[in-house]
């Protein structure tokens, strides 16, 4: 399989690896990478659970080849915590019980991540609408919803860094 060297930043920290060129970015992130939070739930970019941001915007990383993003920013979920100590988001969904199996959560999280940034007040609604293209089979989405509106609000997660 041909390889080329691809560069890009991902989670801040600028990599240059030489890249398949049919490896998906999930592929890339886990096994070249070791970034394991990065799920794969369907294999067809149904579920949401590879969700990262790549140049901020969510993006399915199951459907994305590693080259397209060459010399993009990609954000995991690994990299919003800051040494060690979880992001407001991540705190609001551990102190909120947005999680239940976990499996779907770094999705939930990237994609809610998304959204607070370009919207740091959002309605129901408009958090509904940014995480439809993730699915939980744990939950009703109520505490999904109350992790991303507490972390919006301020009120979970006092004294997390960002």
């Amino acid at each position: 399989m041909a390889k080329r060297l691809v560069q890009m930043w991902v989670n801040g920290r600028q990599r240059e690896d030489a890249v398949a060129d049919n490896a998906l970015l999930i592929d890339y992130l886990r096994e070249q990478l070791g970034l394991t939070g990065t799920k794969q739930g369907c294999d067809g970019g149904e579920c949401g659970a590879c969700t990262v941001l790549v140049e901020g915007r969510p993006r399915l990383a199951c459907s994305t080849l590693a080259q397209q993003v060459a010399g993009k920013h990609v954000e995991t979920i690994e990299g919003l915590a800051v040494q060690g100590t979880l992001s407001p988001l991540q705190a609001a969904f551990h102190e909120k019980l947005g999680t239940q199996c976990g499996y779907c959560t770094p999705g939930m999280v990237m994609a809610s991540q998304a959204l607070l940034r370009r919207n740091a007040n959002p309605s129901v609604d408009e958090i509904k609408a940014a995480l439809a293209g993730n699915l939980c089979r744990c939950t009703g989405y109520v505490k999904i919803i109350e992790s991303v509106q507490a972390a919006a609000s301020g009120c979970a997660c006092a004294g997390a860094a960002r």
